[in-house]
């Protein structure tokens, strides 16, 4: 790498690693926050803020998003490293990533894999009897109409955002590989 990229490229790491520090930090504090409030699922009823609307209800999901997969727990956590490791090396040898948007994007999405793969290992301490639960903690209730959207947590949250994020750079990208700055 040129003398010259190395600054923006360690200042693009930079904003990659801050990003998805901060959302891991967020996503474990607010799992750990409404499982500490309302509980386990079923203890409590849910904790409205706008009601019926909007809340605070937990959910352990041992699949996907929407519930898919159950069960599946530790492939997707194989799933999980494995796309952490492809976006480190598109970070770290790709050039063409090398943009604050990419890296802000990419950070976003591996804070929702990170938080949500913490989940999936067991690491939040929640037991079944002696035995750890390998579930996603999820616990942002919204209600449309008398629909019930499934839980999710900003992890959740960080993965769909980022993803429609790429989603619309590729769309509207000219020739450019998408590099926005």
């Amino acid at each position: 790498m040129p003398t010259k990229e190395r600054p923006r490229a360690w200042a693009m790491l930079a904003l990659f690693v801050v990003v998805a520090a901060v959302g891991t930090w967020a996503d474990l504090l607010t799992k750990k926050y409404a499982f500490d409030t309302v509980g386990l699922p079923g203890e409590r009823i849910p904790l409205w803020v706008i009601d019926g609307v909007f809340g605070v209800q937990t959910s352990l999901n041992e699949g996907a998003l929407f519930g898919m997969g159950q069960g599946w727990t530790f492939l997707f956590a194989a799933f999980s490293i494995l796309a952490l490791l492809f976006i480190f090396f598109c970070l770290l040898c790709g050039r063409h990533w090398r943009t604050s948007f990419w890296s802000f994007v990419l950070g976003l999405i591996s804070a929702g894999i990170l938080g949500n793969l913490y989940d999936r290992l067991g690491l939040h301490g929640i037991l079944c009897g002696s035995e750890p639960v390998y579930a996603v903690r999820d616990w942002i209730l919204v209600m449309i109409g008398d629909y019930h959207w499934p839980n999710f947590n900003l992890a959740d949250a960080f993965i769909v955002t980022g993803t429609i994020l790429i989603m619309i750079a590729v769309l509207f990208q000219k020739g450019d590989a998408g590099q926005t700055h």
